[in-house]
This record gives C-alpha cells, structure tokens and sequence, in this order.
C-alpha cells in the first residue's frame, strides 16, 4: 500500500470534481479522502496498491467533464489504513 496527496488545479471547483473523484476511487479501489480548498484547487489523499494510484493519479490529471486540470502536485504519504474515500469539509 501507498498513500499519495494530490493537490489538483484549475477550474475543479463546481463542476462535480469531488464527487466524480469518489465515485473513479470506489470503482478502482482507492481509499482517501477529497476537499475543496479556499485558494480553488481541490486537495485528495489517495491510498491503495500502486497500480490503482497510479490509475487514480492519470484520471486526475483530466478530471470530470466540465473540469480543466492544469496542474497536479503530487507528494508522498505513510499509509494509515484508510478503507473508503469519502469527501469532507475543510475550514
């Protein structure tokens, strides 16, 4: 297991980014978590098998329909043994 934070920018914000996030997770089998974050980009943790991160990491560089992605910046994280990805607030 890895655990990956991404950090996504662009127009991610109002076009269903999070919520199609999850949804691509659950399907390939990721973990983590989504938020939104003040300055407009959106933040992900991403844990799971490398290869399904590196799944995950292709799909968010093109986002949802309606999305442009113009930049992802990726860092590496300590598994902690997340088991679902969900979306969550942040102030």
């Amino acid at each position: 297991m890895i655990r990956k934070r991404v950090v996504v920018t662009g127009v991610v914000q109002g076009v269903g980014f999070r919520w199609s996030a999850r949804e691509t997770a659950r399907r390939i089998g990721v973990a983590g978590f989504a938020f939104n974050r003040a300055d407009g980009a959106v933040e992900l943790e991403v844990e799971g098998e490398p290869a399904a991160i590196e799944r995950m990491l292709t799909w968010l560089a093109d986002g949802p329909p309606g999305s442009r992605v113009t930049a992802i910046d990726v860092s590496d994280l300590e598994p902690v043994g997340d088991d679902a990805f969900r979306i969550i607030a942040r102030q």
